[in-house]
């Protein structure tokens, strides 16, 4: 999580099917510039901090804009969002980071996202307008409920609706969608499948690993795999890690605790130094490089036995 917190309010708030869309302006000064890609962490209470893409204009300096839909299997982060947001409520919120960036292009670019998983998008699709990079949206969803709000967009005529709530309405043709993008970029968020399926269809159309561009809302199951150990080096804590549990549960219950905040493997919070071990990591946080010697413990295992942390 940021380690710089701002006050803000909540200003205007609207309930679009099951989303909650709604404006945050600072109680003092300004609020910190931002690109398109980018989320704050909202925090709801001491031990409940979650991440939310900044889905409106970029240009806009006043306001965050935010929309955060109830999920059916709320751990507690849009059940409260959803309970406690209201006009002149007041929260703390964390500066913004961005792990999913616009790459300069001269495009076309195609932004594709599926259901709430569009909500990076809009601001991308408002920074690549103000760059006249030429582009379309690609909105997929079993209940579009940001539809009305895309047409009413100032970039309304480059969005292309794909309504999935009748099960018989077949899915995009995702070749055809990604035609005539040779030079570049893809951007994609929303349901694995989805993300899967525009990844297989820009590569078997020759665009490289470069111009495809992915945010995932959570990593791997944690569960699954054989029970392991870790050992707190600097505590000297060594606790099993049961087969459908995270580490982090299994250090607290010997009084370890371990910051943490997403608890999917996004936010790179809990990430600690790995000093020994063969880690399996299940993070969509660190890079390649990082995975030598860090580790996410909210949801990363072993494939050794024995994973040493620097905790």
């Amino acid at each position: 999580m940021s380690t710089q917190t701002i006050e803000v309010r909540v200003g205007s708030c609207e309930l679009i099917g099951k989303v909650l869309s709604f404006d945050l302006f600072p109680v003092t000064g300004e609020l910190p510039a931002w690109e398109a890609g980018a989320h704050i962490d909202l925090i709801l209470g001491d031990d409940l901090v979650r991440q939310y893409s900044l889905c409106g204009d970029p240009a806009d300096k006043t306001r965050y804009c935010l929309a955060v839909l109830l999920e059916e299997n709320s751990r507690g982060g849009s059940r409260t969002v959803h309970e406690t947001v209201r006009p002149g409520a007041v929260f703390k919120i964390g500066a913004p980071r961005n792990l999913f960036p616009l790459v300069p292009s001269e495009g076309p670019d195609v932004l594709i996202g599926g259901g709430i998983g569009v909500t990076p998008l809009i601001a991308m699709a408002h920074e690549l307008g103000d760059r006249n990079v030429p582009f379309t949206l690609h909105y997929v969803a079993r209940d579009p409920a940001f539809a009305a709000f895309l047409q009413a967009s100032s970039f309304a005529d480059r969005v292309q609706i794909h309504d999935r709530s009748n099960p018989s309405t077949s899915r995009p043709d995702l070749s055809s969608v990604l035609q005539g993008i040779e030079r570049g970029h893809v951007y994609t968020c929303g349901p694995v499948a989805l993300m899967d399926g525009v990844q297989e269809a820009a590569l078997a159309l020759g665009l490289t690993e470069a111009q495809i561009h992915l945010e995932a809302f959570s990593a791997l199951s944690i569960s699954g795999g054989e029970t392991f150990e870790v050992l707190a080096a600097k505590a000297g804590v060594r606790v099993q890690v049961g087969a459908d549990e995270p580490i982090t549960t299994a250090l607290a219950r010997a009084g370890v605790k371990v910051t943490v905040s997403c608890e999917q493997g996004i936010c790179g919070t809990c990430v600690v130094d790995l000093l020994e071990g063969d880690p399996d990591h299940r993070d969509e946080y660190l890079t390649e490089d990082e995975r030598t010697d860090q580790i996410a413990l909210c949801c990363s295992r072993a494939k050794s036995p024995l994973l040493v942390v620097d905790l």
